[in-house]
């Protein structure tokens, strides 16, 4: 189990916001996809201002600049809108001061990579979300507190069972249409 564990947020744009920043400990490198979790725990930090504003706090996973190379459809931008980084929604929950976390198995859809989490915290005005502030695993440089995980390799044994059944299955058809075949032909020709 990897243990995360938040602190400081930091401001985003105009809005000098320090909240959450994550800071996290492994004591597993490699995790697997639908197996392995992720213990998450997050708190906003005595010196946060302006922590009224804050509405709800959504924590994603995040590819790590490594895992981006080559692949512009994972790629980081400063609008968050057009962002691809983080494309795995881990939770979204409503905001509480109070110390918080969660335990989250990773999906068995979760692509082999390296990995950071991230989080931001939303003011709602209007009912429309703005991120006010944000958080994550790793450094600036997303190079330490990384994880990698392995993805689910496609094959089991009950995949392996199921084809082997319906091999025999398709052999036991393709028999039994050619006896009755054979049957037929022979009964039209006794007629």
């Amino acid at each position: 189990m990897l243990k995360l564990d938040l602190v400081d947020l930091v401001g985003l744009a105009e809005t000098p916001v320090r909240a959450v920043v994550i800071r996290g400990t492994t004591e597993v490198e490699v995790l697997d996809a639908g197996i392995d979790k992720l213990s998450i725990t997050w708190k906003l930090s005595s010196t946060a201002k302006k922590q009224a504003n804050f509405t709800t706090i959504k924590v994603n996973l995040c590819y790590a600049p490594v895992s981006q190379v080559d692949r512009p459809w994972r790629r980081t931008e400063n609008e968050l809108f057009k962002d691809k980084t983080c494309p795995h929604k881990i939770i979204t929950r409503a905001y509480n001061k109070s110390s918080q976390s969660f335990k989250y198995t990773l999906d068995r859809d979760i692509l082999t990579g390296t990995y950071f989490v991230h989080t931001l915290q939303e003011n709602s005005v209007d009912a429309k979300d703005y991120e006010v502030a944000f958080g994550q695993s790793t450094n600036e440089a997303k190079t330490t507190n990384l994880f990698s995980v392995q993805a689910i390799s496609g094959r089991h044994k009950s995949l392996d069972i199921a084809s082997v059944c319906f091999s025999v299955f398709s052999v036991l058809a393709l028999l039994v249409f050619f006896v009755n075949g054979k049957r037929k032909a022979k009964l039209e020709q006794s007629k």
